[in-house]
């Protein structure tokens, strides 16, 4: 085999991947969710909280929760002054409309505009402090999205994201976004169901729990989707392309490689990036299946043009990615989940997120503790020393996320699988 010269070249990345200077979110910002039990449940501000996390470690952003359960539009407004200036927010992403027309039984004018005063007070209030607003509609429920794209609860939601719009502020339009997920699992509901022979129905694909308007994991998900993307958070992470035709030369965006060397058969490089992809632990991967969230939010993308035929093997840091064909590498390859083994994370950046989803739960959970003490024992005389605690303990939690997304060189391995080594394993 005529082996390609070695080379130790640096291919310095761009300053940012495209599209993110338009990410909404910036250095300093302090976020505060507020919304009914959808958000109460901490779930999609915590997959927020993660993205940004991860794709901007340069970033110093604080997040915190304000949702209640059973909340209306009118009671957010009422709690701002307690429950969410105090915080100091820089930008407030405000989600209700269920409860505002009682899940349907009430969707009338005067609820209407009691929602509508609602919004209009939160976005007052919070610009006079100083705060970016994001009116969002409402998560969408169980019902046909069909017809629902024309119903009550998203005409309302639209003239409230209108409102806010007119007050200077933004909106995020999360039903829609959401109903082309359902969309797409009713599809899929629809072409298993056909395929039993039997007649019978598995459990079908949903984002819903049992009484149609609480989300699930998945239906969580969805309406993280569509904060991100309404935040304008950029599809790409990072990209690395190396061209092994010889002498190796590689080219990098959002990132730098460096200490590129070896040949086709194998090669190896530094690569250090800017930011990581958002990733959500264990099978996550399969809620992918119906929200774009690899395509759309975490692009992390590996490509090695003019491979000899055949099947190579990839490594970072000693962890297995998995193993394609030449073909493959040369289209380029998502690794953000990419692993030899399933119940494994792959890639350095994988577990990195992986233990980030554990400290951010850890974070949420600690910050439901003085509330709970306040609701259940208000004349505890420890409570005063226990929010001090449960602050100190927020900081540490907060170093300990950071440290887990710092920016820290990855050690690739390209290799050729040859046929005998494919055969012994």
């Amino acid at each position: 085999m005529v082996r390609i010269a070695l080379a130790a070249v640096v291919a310095l990345g761009v300053s940012a991947s495209a599209g993110a200077e338009d990410f909404a979110l910036r250095d300093g910002d302090t976020v505060v969710f507020l919304g009914d039990s959808i958000t109460a449940a901490r779930t999609y501000g915590r997959i927020v909280e993660q993205y940004a996390l991860l794709r901007f470690p340069e970033r110093k952003i604080l997040f915190y929760n304000a949702g209640r359960g059973g909340d209306t539009a009118a009671g957010g407004l009422a709690r701002m002054d307690r429950d969410v200036l105090p915080l100091k927010p820089t930008v407030l992403t405000v989600a209700y409309g269920v409860n505002d027309i009682g899940w349907g039984t009430r969707a009338d004018a005067e609820h209407k505009q009691a929602y509508l005063d609602g919004v209009r007070g939160i976005v007052e209030k919070a610009r006079t402090a100083g705060c970016r607003v994001y009116v969002c509609s409402a998560a969408v429920t169980r019902s046909d999205p069909d017809k629902e794209d024309r119903g009550f609860l998203q005409t309302m939601c639209d003239e409230g994201m209108a409102l806010a719009r007119e007050l200077g502020e933004h909106s995020i339009d999360v039903q829609r976004s959401m109903r082309e997920v359902q969309r797409r699992m009713i599809k899929a509901n629809a072409a298993e169901d056909a395929k039993r022979a039997d007649g019978s129905k598995k459990d079908e694909h949903t984002l819903h729990v049992a009484d149609g308007v609480h989300l699930n994991d998945e239906g969580q998900l969805a309406m993280a989707f569509a904060i991100l993307k309404g935040l304008g958070a950029p599809a790409d992470v990072s990209a690395v392309t190396i061209d092994a035709a010889g002498p190796l030369a590689a080219r990098a965006e959002g990132c730098a490689v460096t200490n590129l060397a070896g040949d086709a058969s194998k090669m190896t490089f530094d690569r250090l990036d800017q930011g990581l992809p958002l990733d959500l632990g264990l099978f996550g991967v399969l809620k992918y299946r119906f929200i774009p969230v690899h395509d759309q939010l975490a692009r992390y993308m590996l490509t090695i043009k003019n491979l000899p035929e055949g099947e190579y093997a990839v490594t970072a840091d000693g962890r297995g990615l998995g193993e394609w064909p030449a073909s493959r590498l040369g289209e380029g390859v998502n690794i953000t989940s990419a692993t030899a083994d399933g119940w494994q994370p792959g890639g350095p950046w994988q577990a990195a997120a992986w233990a980030l989803a554990s400290a951010t739960e850890a974070r949420s959970k600690l910050s439901q503790v003085p509330p709970e003490i306040e609701i259940r024992l208000p004349e505890s005389p420890i409570a005063a020393d226990l929010d001090a605690r449960v602050r100190e303990a927020d900081a540490r939690l907060r170093d300990v996320q950071r440290l887990l997304v710092a920016p820290r060189p990855f050690r690739f391995v390209v290799e050729r699988v040859e046929k005998g080594n494919e055969e012994a394993r």
